[in-house]
């Protein structure tokens, strides 16, 4: 196995799932257009994808235990990619709507194998830097999507107008497939990375999950959009009910979905929740940024795609430089990025000048990649092999659900009070996600 051309072809295929959450945003006029797509419409191509991505998650993280970690990528990958095909050819707007929910199960299968199969094929110093590159590609497919988004829109290849948006992974994606046969073997009997136990998947569970995670996210991403009608309160309700109970029955069951003994370790849930947090205000930065760069400074939807490339490259600069840095810099990073991130933000929700804007997001990327990556890469060498998956899942689903209510939330102090309110909200929370990288952080380390 050649561990560098693995470690690509985990990352490229991570990348499409990342900024397939975003990549339509720019597209949704020429497919109005086009297509006749209604608001409603339009919102469930957005939309229709994240919730059944946050429903399922958990569940794909799972059945990599269940039938091994390489065939369930496989299996996504190749899902992901036949449903980019049916986006990109889609005739009207429900087969679109039903393309992009398949879309959004095959990246439900694929993505929790990505972070597993770097856990159970890499160690040490390789793991690091494998996470550090990981980290960089979750955190900025968003951003990335947009800016290709708006590239491929405005080329207008071939005359296929908003199309070649979601037919740019198919040939990306049947390359990755014939790859994955050659850089990742079969695994073994007893292997790590392939069937952690031969258990049967709870069902129950994966049922009550999937319910509760698409009503908790539906509501609050179209609540925001419809001006939170009577159905969205009773939505959010029923999934605050139908979690409670999947944590209920998990913490029962003698084969659960979620194996929440993960979380044990001290320091493991405000680790966590400090990487949700720092994942969720840079999705409302994202979100409140873009707005502003449009309505107010006047930008066009490529300009604003490109006004994040500062962020970028402060991010990618940090991902791949913190593992060089000595060890108690290294223990500080989780604690020092959210801090730098609000300081930022603070800034920026004073007005700051155009011109100033890109150094600032500069130093914003690697606030953000000081508070995220150092932080998961401690924590995932905190997890034996037999808890991957659901380390995994946690890992993906914490910044999913955090992004979500933080645009439903910070979007709409921004769309109500405007850019100071929302980015001095959005400062105050990175300040304490700090705070729980500071609680997460070993005895050992805080007196070292």
């Amino acid at each position: 196995m050649r561990k560098p051309l693995l470690l690509a072809v985990l990352l490229a295929a991570q990348t499409m799932a990342s900024m397939d959450g975003s990549i339509a945003n720019v597209a949704l006029p020429a497919i109005q257009r086009d297509l006749g797509a209604t608001g409603a419409v339009q919102q469930l191509v957005l939309s229709g994808y994240l919730v059944v991505l946050a429903s399922l998650i958990v569940t794909g993280a799972r059945l990599g235990d269940l039938v091994g970690h390489r065939r369930a990528f496989q299996w996504g990958l190749a899902v992901f990619t036949v449903a980019s095909l049916a986006c990109g050819l889609a005739p009207t707007p429900v087969a679109l709507v039903a393309a992009r929910a398949i879309q959004g199960a095959g990246a439900a299968l694929l993505i929790p194998q990505v972070f597993s199969l770097i856990q159970h094929h890499f160690q040490g110093a390789e793991r690091r830097r494998a996470i550090g590159l990981y980290s960089l590609v979750l955190a900025l497919g968003v951003a990335l999507g947009q800016l290709l988004g708006g590239l491929l829109v405005s080329a207008d290849l071939f005359g296929l107008s908003w199309r070649p948006v979601f037919l740019v992974n198919v040939p990306v994606g049947v390359l990755l497939l014939a790859a994955v046969g050659q850089v990742l073997p079969p695994a073994r009997a007893g292997d790590g990375a392939g069937r952690v136990r031969a258990r049967r998947l709870d069902v129950s569970g994966t049922v009550v999950l999937a319910l509760g995670m698409a009503a908790f996210t539906t509501s609050l991403t179209v609540g925001r959009e419809t001006d939170w009608p009577w159905w969205t309160w009773a939505a959010l309700g029923g999934s605050v009910v139908l979690l409670a109970w999947f944590v209920r029955h998990q913490l029962r069951t003698e084969h659960p979905l979620l194996d929440l003994v993960v979380l044990r370790p001290r320091g493991m849930r405000s680790g966590l929740l400090a990487c949700a947090v720092v994942m969720g205000c840079y999705a409302a930065l994202l979100f409140t940024f873009t707005l502003y760069v449009q309505d107010d400074l006047g930008w066009t939807p490529f300009a604003a795609g490109l006004a994040f490339l500062p962020y970028t490259i402060g991010f990618g600069v940090m991902s791949l430089t913190w593992t060089r840095m000595p060890e108690h810099v290294i223990r500080a990073l989780p604690v020092a990025g959210p801090v730098v991130l609000a300081v930022v933000v603070a800034v920026v929700a004073t007005g700051a000048s155009p011109w100033v804007l890109a150094p600032l997001l500069v130093l914003a990327g690697a606030g953000h990649a000081r508070g995220y990556s150092p932080l998961i890469a401690r924590l995932s060498g905190m997890v034996p092999p037999h808890r991957v998956s659901a380390f995994s899942a946690l890992n993906t689903t914490g910044p999913l659900v955090a992004q979500t209510v933080a645009i439903a939330a910070i979007g709409g102090i921004y769309l109500a009070a405007g850019l100071p309110w929302a980015l001095g909200t959005t400062a105050v929370t990175l300040l304490a996600g700090a705070s729980c990288a500071a609680v997460s952080r070993r005895p050992s380390e805080q007196r070292g």
